[in-house]
């Protein structure tokens, strides 16, 4: 046992006083620690003295972009800023302001106020355009292009009784409203018709300050504004300053038309010519441009032309008269090019036969010879003599009614259609499954208008008293969502099972799946749709990065003065661009890749507190998108932050956010939104709601709900008899697998249909009062309206 590994090791002797040697075992020797190496000290300088300079580097680098912004922006070559002037009430006088403004920048009387006016004192251009009161369209369109927007308020006017403030009328509330949804641009408060004495003045200074304060930004400033020298201090600091823009209208360039002209061309379409000042950004002559109302269109050349108003012309006194300033010298032109520019492709071409299976696919033949196998080696009891191709037609009793066992314990939640098989085998076979069919072709059209197309038919064919009879139908459908939502009567002369063939139940509606791909409708052949939306954002906007940093035979840059030719512009279109020039900004703006596309958009907007008639689901809406207006015919669904899935809301109830979900063209995220709902051809469009976009994802998921309900007649406990649910007992066989549940929180199953009235026996997980009412949910998907024209001016 002495050289075995099983002989025994005693442990060695503790002496009670250890040697010096067995005490410094555990330290490392002197000579040891030469040979480790340390850190060197120059190595650890030298990247603390690189992390300094790197951090030094992004410090000028940032310095630089904004010195380089506020060059571009403040500059003498900076394209002129606009200042619109709003007036808060409609007592106010903004012409006369607007007047000593344009005295007080043109110090010659040169006559030209348009495009811009050029001041050789304050060393600044500007453009001064009057807000007019009542019109929310051009106030809305003037504070898309403001670089400053001036707040007139007059001291001694009052507002009517029903606004919110003394110097405020309701329009100029909804105006506040709708430039804060937009993004306020630099602001400042101009107070008129200050009493002459210096006591007076100065108390209702105070007063004017403290009752609008809260209506405006906290750097916003409160300037008098009656004399000559109270606008010139303002003029000095303002000249100074840095504007500040909303970042959304930095990511595209854009243009205010100072004239818009329409030349004919053969094919029975016109070019659409529009001259003014290139903002923001280069604008290559290969992009798309987008004329707001009017549509996306392609470029047909771009004219770089002569400053019609530049500073410099002024030191020579090189001064143009109103003639020459619509026949300016072209210095440059730029042709696009057809390999590079980017084509106008609205909608995807379906293929009809993209869906036929002509060949199956490998992974396809694969799947079907394992089924085969496991078919193959599974044993069947068969008569003597029965042969393969025989046995093969012989169905076996599990074929059958092998879904039975799985209907109650369903996992996914989606038991309806499970359900099929079961009710199928039950009640009445194939007869069963022909009557299905028909009908659910037939009300495919029907259930599609009784979920959301608007009550109100054409008002073109409908006399007064119908109008006034569809508004009170929808105010009081309106009511009663509010009061009973996605509660739902079963009919009585459609079956249940026919009626909601399109519904299914959900065991949980935040974890169950469905699946996004199922059952589309023919309009999602027609859309775009991106792999990943995030990744694809990040590329466009460094493509358009790079575009302006490349050739510059193919952009002209930002602050230029430029002519558009707007190729393939239907005539009817431009002579109404052409006529609304004279009363309000018409602007174009360059799109991004894809932005032409159309996909499902997906807005978080809120119904406006001055809009009190209901909004119906798959109403035309009139949807301003940034510098982009289209038609659309959304669907509302609540906005859930738990769940990928959401439900759909036949409503837009006032006091919460919820998502509206249509079919538009691409836009790119960050934009503000502003909804307007027509009034008819006699009346300005009224404005319903405002937002913001939130994603582009056709595979999101909005489902509507409807609740079935029915009342106990007889309670046993647990157990209980209930009716009025349906009204036969196939369609208590057929929703047998769903869940039903109490609005006094029980839960429970059908159990088995009573009688021949639609009555139905139910077990619930606890006593049932008399009183509770039973429910059951159902769900299917529902999808935005396809409009029927895109943009405003084409309808």
């Amino acid at each position: 046992m002495a050289g075995s590994s099983r002989s025994q090791v005693n442990k060695s002797h503790k002496t009670r006083f250890a040697s010096k040697s067995s005490r410094n075992l555990h330290k490392t020797s002197a000579k040891d620690k030469s040979k480790i190496s340390k850190p060197d000290r120059n190595v650890v300088k030298g990247a603390r003295a690189a992390r300094l300079q790197r951090n030094k580097m992004m410090r000028e680098q940032k310095r630089a972009t904004l010195l380089k912004e506020k060059r571009a922006s403040s500059g003498t070559t900076s394209a002129p800023r606009v200042i619109v002037l709003f007036g808060l009430s409609a007592s106010t006088n903004v012409s006369s302001l607007a007047g000593d403004l344009l005295a007080l920048l043109s110090n010659e009387n040169t006559g030209i106020h348009f495009p811009a006016v050029a001041s050789s004192e304050y060393r600044l251009r500007a453009t001064v355009l009057q807000a007019p009161h009542g019109d929310l369209m051009a106030c809305m369109e003037m504070a898309k292009m403001a670089d400053l927007i001036v707040f007139v308020a007059s001291a001694n006017c009052s507002s009517e009784r029903g606004s919110s403030n003394y110097y405020v009328d309701e329009f100029g509330s909804q105006c506040l409203s709708v430039f804060r949804s937009l993004g306020l641009p630099s602001t400042a408060v101009f107070l008129r018709d200050l009493p002459s004495d210096l006591k007076k003045r100065n108390d209702l200074k105070k007063a004017c300050v403290s009752s609008l304060s809260s209506e405006f930004p906290e750097d916003c400033k409160f300037y008098p504004a009656d004399t000559k020298d109270d606008l010139h201090k303002f003029m000095f600091l303002f000249k100074e300053q840095r504007p500040t823009i909303p970042h959304w209208r930095t990511q595209r360039p854009y243009l205010m038309a100072h004239t818009v002209d329409m030349v004919a061309d053969e094919s029975g379409k016109c070019t659409l010519r529009i001259t003014g000042y290139l903002r923001a950004r280069n604008l290559s002559v290969n992009q798309l441009v987008h004329v707001s109302g009017a549509g996306d269109f392609q470029l047909g050349k771009i004219e770089l032309l002569k400053d019609p108003c530049s500073l410099n012309a002024r030191k020579d006194g090189d001064f143009m008269d109103a003639d020459e300033v619509n026949d300016l010298q072209v210095i440059k032109t730029l042709l696009p090019d057809p390999m590079k520019q980017e084509p106008l492709l609205v909608e995807n071409i379906p293929d009809p036969l993209q869906g036929e299976q002509t060949w199956p696919t490998e992974a396809e033949m694969e799947e079907a010879d394992r089924l085969h196998k496991e078919k193959k080696h599974k044993k069947r009891s068969l008569p003597r003599g029965t042969s393969e191709y025989q046995a093969a037609w012989i169905m076996d009793e599990s074929d059958v009614s092998g879904t039975e066992s799985d209907d109650d314990g369903s996992e996914n939640g989606m038991v309806v259609d499970e359900g099929e098989h079961d009710v199928t085998g039950q009640s009445e076979g194939g007869k069963f499954d022909h009557e299905f069919d028909q009908a659910s072709l037939n009300l495919r059209d029907s259930d599609e208008e009784t979920e959301a197309d608007s009550m109100m038919m054409d008002n073109d064919n409908l006399t007064k008293e119908q109008i006034e009879e569809d508004i009170r139908k929808i105010k009081e459908a309106h009511a009663e969502d509010e009061e009973f939502p996605d509660e739902v009567d079963a009919p009585v002369d459609i079956p249940a099972r026919k009626r909601f063939a399109k519904y299914r139940g959900l065991k949980s509606f935040r974890t169950s799946s469905w699946d996004p791909k199922e059952s589309l409708p023919p309009e999602y052949a027609r859309i775009f749709a991106f792999d990943n939306f995030t990744r694809t954002h990040k590329h466009v906007l460094s493509k358009a990065r790079d575009m302006e940093q490349g050739n510059s035979d193919e952009c002209v840059l930002a602050n230029s003065y430029v002519a558009l030719h707007i190729s393939q512009v239907p005539v009817h279109i431009a002579s109404k661009l052409c006529a609304l020039g004279k009363t309000m900004p018409v602007i174009a703006c360059g799109l991004l890749q894809h932005e032409s596309k159309i996909s499902v958009l997906h807005f978080r907007l809120k119904k406006h507190e001055t809009y009190t008639d209901p909004i119906k689901a798959k109403e035309d809406l009139i949807f301003h998108v940034g510098f982009r207006q289209f038609i659309t015919r959304p669907t509302f669904a609540s906005d859930n932050f738990n769940s990928d899935k959401h439900k759909m809301e036949r409503f837009l109830h006032a006091g919460r956010f919820s998502i509206a979900s249509v079919y538009a063209p691409i836009s790119f995220p960050p934009l503000p939104l502003i909804v307007l709902k027509s009034r008819g051809d006699s009346l300005a469009p009224a404005l319903a709601a405002v937002g913001s976009l939130k994603s582009i994802d056709p595979d999101k998921i909005i489902l509507k709900k409807i609740i079935l309900t029915g009342y106990p007649q007889r309670v046993s406990k647990s157990k209980a008899a209930v009716r009025y649910m349906f009204h036969n007992p196939e369609d208590v066989k057929w929703f047998k697998p769903v869940e039903v549940w109490t609005k006094l929180g029980r839960r429970g199953r059908i159990k088995e249909p009573v009688g021949t009235h639609g009555a139905m026996k139910c077990l619930l997980n606890g006593v049932l009062q008399q009183n509770d009412t039973v429910c059951m949910s159902l769900f299917k998907r529902s999808y935005p309206k396809w409009p029927e024209h895109w943009f405003p001016m084409s309808a």
